[in-house]
């Protein structure tokens, strides 16, 4: 009898954990997420230091989705940034890539 209520308890506590775990939200939601800015504008505070996880080839690509040209020696940075070179309206620019996609042009 003892060793039925200890595994009905063990069982009881197995399924209630299974539930809580599929009601979770998944990560990184909601107004604080730092993941890539998809909206179109960039972050007031941008370049933002953090974990960049854009290879070289894609950081050019979204320079160039922003409207620059001949993208040149990007490197990333000890913050994570990507910084190069690129040209936009025949003016050379000083551009950077955070984590969040931000392009900043200086």
């Amino acid at each position: 009898m003892r060793k039925t209520i200890i595994i009905g308890a063990v069982l009881a506590l197995m399924a209630g954990s299974a539930s809580a775990q599929t009601q979770n939200p998944p990560a990184n939601t909601g107004p604080n997420n730092r993941a890539v800015n998809t909206t179109g504008a960039n972050n007031p505070g941008a370049p933002v230091a953090g974990a960049n996880s854009f290879t070289e080839g894609q950081a050019k690509s979204r320079i160039e989705s922003s409207g620059y040209g001949n993208v040149t020696n990007l490197k990333k940075d000890d913050n994570g940034v990507w910084r190069g070179k690129a040209q936009k309206d025949g003016k050379s620019v000083d551009v950077s890539l955070d984590f969040q996609g931000n392009v900043v042009a200086r």
